[in-house]
């Protein structure tokens, strides 16, 4: 048990753990420490002297955030001295600042400015002419003004600790001192903009917000992002239904503070010119816009006319529909159109790791759980470009618990640098060669084995009965790309499983199976462009699409629905890890319907029973039938995450594992959705793909 000490703050006696910061000591009783280069979870700088408070019996003023908790310390943080301090500080702070707040992005959230109002001086004793240093733009992401940067080198820290990237560094002396990328006049990096949001000032600031609005002007809507199937949180920011930026300023959320690029720039797809807007009919061979009434009229029928003829549908569904559209599409094509043939693109095999671990509990691991375990195994995935949610929780548990990280990659990986064991493979072989790590492994108390498509089918099996061997508590996490990937997996949009992986009534087409069908009478698409890379065999079928744009699906379509992206929706999504989060809508795009809507519509136009197709009724419904997802509420309305738990048996029927293929999605890319974010487009890419150092 770690030792305990008493010391007064502001004359309140508090109890912390020795060697507790003065700083964080303060904070658990309410007092807040002012502090510019201080920031949680980073090495400690000492440069702002922002943060000095006076302590009884020393001579002098000590910085807050490097000084250790003693016991039977007495610290006044608020004396005339200690403010006296704090003025001199922002006065000299203040010498060469640019006094240009109403135009700076920074505004109404700058410390500086904040920290001026609550201690600043009327007038400054500093006459001469402020130095000033040209704006530099260091990448169509992040813009740099070094007038403005109070060399607190929090962008430094976290570029650096954080990300393992060190893209940016410190050049020249004095007054001349600023902030560099490491490539001299740009950045090669992640571009996750967190340099920008964690500034205190308004020296970085961000491409696509720069100049367009002011915090107090927007609403801020929290939700999940739209891209990988890490389920990150992320903070819209809203003006008259557009999207103005991304961030997660509040670090609320399983991600706290992080955003990759796709998180805090790849919004803009949004509000693309080339979104769809109006429905499309194809007419003496052309696509040609239409009313929502004659659209849904005309697949209502055909649907109708088909399913009365005894004739074949295809039904391909999305990764990134929400939990809600997911489970309502296979209701409406098993139970509305009477078919099996239902299927959604797979990035992992999940089904087989909840097979493998039938009769196990709390075998899953959480996104917080890759922060505390004492080891971690990662298998056939370049993390930190397929899944920075988790690699940067695998890097933060390295500085500061000492966590030991082991990769088993088919080429370099960033988790190498810091890793304790690194292997390569042969492809194939990734199972035969973890006996080299067998000892490593038994000798943690903890372990979190995190696997890519490489792993499925019989090696998922052979990959948990490796867990088993080693003797000790093992978690495991399925990778897989896409924010609902998880989702259509657990919702039943596969051919082999129902709701809940319980075996399908009647096992339909598969896919690629769907594709190459001669007979197939309609193929609908929901959310999903299946013909980017392969052909429809049948040439005759009815092709219905709902999508936001006219992809290559959406070209050979008969009838194209507009549909809402995930920022314009309510509703639910599970990330990799089998945790739900809250969809919450927050920008709005004239003429689009959201997929379960569409649905709904339909059914009603079909004349079909198949219940009120709100959200919150469709997840109730969830919650009823499907196996592990009766998960508590208030942690999901309140902006958490839920785990679900796996099926407590064996499956019935096991996975077709040659369906499962990863798209292998870098930082900068992500379906059609990446296509159409010109943000994400005009980054450069580094490194440029997997596997490169």
């Amino acid at each position: 048990m770690a030792e305990l000490v008493t010391l007064t703050i502001d004359g309140k006696q508090i109890t912390a753990e020795k060697g507790t910061l003065v700083i964080e000591a303060a904070k658990k009783i309410g007092i807040e420490i002012p502090a510019f280069c201080y920031y949680e979870g980073y090495s400690l700088q000492a440069a702002c002297r922002m943060c000095l408070v006076e302590v009884e019996k020393m001579p002098k003023l000590q910085p807050g955030c490097t000084l250790p908790a003693a016991e039977g310390m007495v610290v006044m943080t608020d004396s005339p001295k200690v403010v006296e301090a704090r003025k001199s500080t922002l006065e000299f702070l203040l010498t060469n600042h640019p006094l240009d707040c109403p135009v700076c992005d920074k505004g109404g959230e700058c410390e500086l400015q904040d920290m001026v109002f609550r201690y600043g001086a009327g007038e400054s004793r500093f006459t001469e002419i402020k130095h000033h240093a040209n704006e530099k733009q260091w990448s169509p992401m992040v813009y740099y003004d070094p007038a403005r940067c109070i060399l607190c080198y929090r962008c430094i820290r976290v570029c650096d600790e954080g990300l393992g990237v060190g893209a940016l560094g410190l050049t020249h002396r004095g007054v001349h001192a600023e902030i560099t990328p490491s490539n001299g006049d740009h950045l090669e990096c992640d571009e996750c903009g967190m340099c920008i949001d964690i500034c205190p000032v308004g020296a970085l600031t961000s491409g696509s917000y720069r100049y367009k609005s002011r915090p107090w002007e927007m609403n801020h809507v929290g939700t999940i992002c739209a891209h990988c199937s890490n389920g990150c949180k992320t903070t819209l920011s809203i003006r008259n239904g557009e999207i103005m930026r991304a961030n997660n300023r509040d670090q609320s959320g399983i991600n706290g503070e992080f955003l990759c690029a796709k998180g805090r720039f790849g919004y803009d797809f949004v509000h693309s010119e080339e979104r769809l807007q109006t429905p499309l009919v194809r007419k003496d061979g052309e696509l040609v816009e239409a009313s929502w009434s004659e659209a849904l009229a005309l697949v209502a029928k055909k649907f109708g006319d088909v399913k009365a003829k005894g004739g074949k549908f295809g039904v391909v569904g999305s990764a990134r529909t929400t939990n809600e559209e997911a489970y309502y599409l296979q209701k409406f094509a098993r139970q509305g159109l009477g078919t099996a043939n239902i299927d959604h693109r797979r990035s992992g095999d999940v089904a087989s790791l909840l097979n493998a671990l039938a009769g196990k509990r709390d075998a899953l691991a959480t996104v917080a759980d890759l922060y505390t375990t004492k080891a971690a195994l990662v298998i056939g995935s370049d993390l930190s470009q397929q899944h920075p949610l988790l690699a940067f929780q695998l890097r933060a548990n390295y500085r500061h618990h000492g966590s030991s990280t082991y990769t088993v990659t088919r080429g370099p990986v960033r988790e190498d640098s810091y890793a304790a064991r690194s292997i390569r493979f042969e492809a194939g072989d990734e199972i035969g060669a973890l006996d080299q790590l067998r000892e490593d492994l038994s000798k943690h108390a903890s372990v979190v084995i995190l696997f890519g498509d490489s792993v499925k089918g019989g090696d998922v099996a052979k990959l948990v009965a490796f867990g088993d061997s080693l003797g000790v508590g093992v978690k495991y996490v399925c990778l897989m790309d896409y924010s609902n990937s998880r989702g259509a997996w657990d919702m039943g949009l596969t051919h082999e499983y129902g709701p809940g992986y319980e075996a399908a009534e009647q096992r339909g087409l598969s896919l690629p199976e769907m594709l190459a069908a001669k007979d197939l009478d309609v193929f609908w698409a929901v959310g999903a462009n299946p013909l980017a890379d392969a052909e429809l065999g049948s040439n005759d079928a009815f092709v219905v699409v709902q999508e936001l744009f006219l992809t290559e699906t959406a070209r050979r379509a008969d009838v194209v629905l507009p549909a809402a992206s995930a920022y314009e929706k309510n509703g639910t999504v599970t990330n990799t890890c089998g945790e739900v989060q809250r969809l919450k809508a927050g920008a709005k795009v004239m003429g689009v319907k959201t997929d379960l809507e569409i649905m709904g519509l339909l059914a009603k136009e079909m004349g079909l029973d198949l219940g009120i197709w709100t959200p919150e009724k469709v997840f109730e419904e969830i919650r009823r039938t499907v196996r592990g997802y009766n998960v508590q509420l208030p942690i999901i309305v309140t902006g958490g995450a839920a785990p679900t738990q796996p099926v407590s048996g064996q499956l019935a029927v096991l996975p077709d594992v040659s369906l499962v293929r990863s798209a292998e999605d870098t930082l900068f890319t992500s379906g059609s959705l990446g296509r159409y974010s010109k943000m994400l487009n005009a980054a450069m890419e580094a490194p440029g793909k997997l596997y490169k150092e």
